[in-house]
């Protein structure tokens, strides 16, 4: 085992440690000064944290000048908002961990945010013209998007504090494979947690709840996610997915503009949204990441808005509720069964 790996493992043991040795001073008296049992675990945890962080960076770093972005299909449709964008910076979350250098974070805007005039979403520019993208193939229809709000609430300071998830149009909005590619990881059993879009809900989440969630490891960071395989070393990751909305396993082929999943808001997350970015390895802690292009979007800037058609509008295959009615048969909604599989846990 390397010692990036050996690291991260002598941090969490610390912490229990640590921790345990903080329930001892209170349950009993421990032997020996208390320099020895607070001080002492307290500064070899803080010294395996910073190791560990440096060890993540370095390992994740680019080595040389990056490579041409790899070309891929985009994972939805409709419009769009990018928000921490590469087009920008990079890293674009400020980091190389978890192979995010290239990394791209979308929430839906399907008309404009609360309070903004229309035309003029956010700070960004104007919608980007529409290009039209080739037809996806599809070896299973995608599914359609669920009814929801029209609108992306806005960051408030104060109040409310937290807002459930069925507030955002990007909750539950279908995501597809960005191109043919073998499932490595699927995960969707972490619970999506109210938002995180006011003033003392963000100082929890940057202040208590980051740092706990890096702490445990980087399937608490990322929440709900797919990683796919999209062959010559090349590594799609989907993050904070909707819990139970997976429809693909480990192992399965997928074809590009197949229905994976749904949008959630499992993990480090502020609000519903889709974390994207391309990384050379299937293992996000060992990972650096590849620089990436959507057919007929590019790269949206920050602010920027982006809106793609769905397949049937490109002369694609039917989507699943259409392909059901023309085969005489109701729909999930018409037939009583839920959308996907478990409720949002907020």
């Amino acid at each position: 085992m390397s010692v990036r790996r050996v690291v991260p493992i002598a941090m969490r043991l610390s912490w229990l440690v640590l921790i345990a040795l903080a329930i001892g001073e209170f349950v009993t008296d421990l032997p020996g000064p208390g320099w020895a049992t607070t001080l002492l675990p307290a500064l070899v945890v803080l010294a395996l944290m910073v190791a560990t962080m440096s060890l993540q960076a370095r390992a994740a770093a680019p080595r040389g000048e990056p490579g041409p972005p790899v070309e891929v299909a985009p994972p939805v449709t409709g419009r769009w908002k990018a928000l921490n964008s590469p087009a920008d910076k990079v890293p674009s979350h400020g980091t190389h961990a978890y192979g995010q250098t290239y990394a791209i974070d979308i929430v839906a805007e399907p008309e404009t945010a609360e309070g903004e005039a229309p035309g003029r979403p956010g700070a960004g520019p104007a919608t980007r013209p529409q290009a039209e993208p080739a037809t996806r193939p599809q070896a299973e229809p995608a599914p359609r998007p669920e009814a929801g709000p029209v609108t992306r609430p806005a960051f408030r300071l104060f109040w409310p504090v937290v807002r459930r998830n069925r507030a955002f149009p990007a909750f539950g909005a279908p995501l597809l494979a960005v191109a043919d590619a073998t499932v490595v990881v699927a995960s969707d059993g972490q619970r999506d947690h109210l938002s995180r879009n006011s003033l003392p809900a963000l100082a929890y989440l940057m202040l208590a709840e980051a740092p706990v969630r890096s702490i445990v490891g980087a399937h608490r960071i990322i929440g709900n996610h797919v990683i796919l395989d999209l062959g010559g070393g090349t590594y799609a990751v989907y993050a904070h997915l909707r819990r139970g909305s997976l429809r693909v396993r480990a192992g399965d082929r997928v074809r590009a503009g197949q229905g994976i999943g749904r949008v959630g808001n499992s993990g480090n997350t502020t609000e519903p949204h889709l974390h994207f970015h391309l990384m050379d390895g299937p293992d996000p802690d060992a990972a650096r990441g590849v620089p990436f292009t959507w057919r007929g979007v590019g790269v949206p800037a920050n602010g920027e808005t982006f809106t793609v058609v769905e397949p049937e509008e490109r002369g694609g295959q039917p989507t699943e509720e259409r392909a059901e009615k023309q085969a005489g048969r109701p729909t999930e909604q018409q037939a009583g069964r839920p959308v996907e599989g478990r409720a949002a846990g907020s």
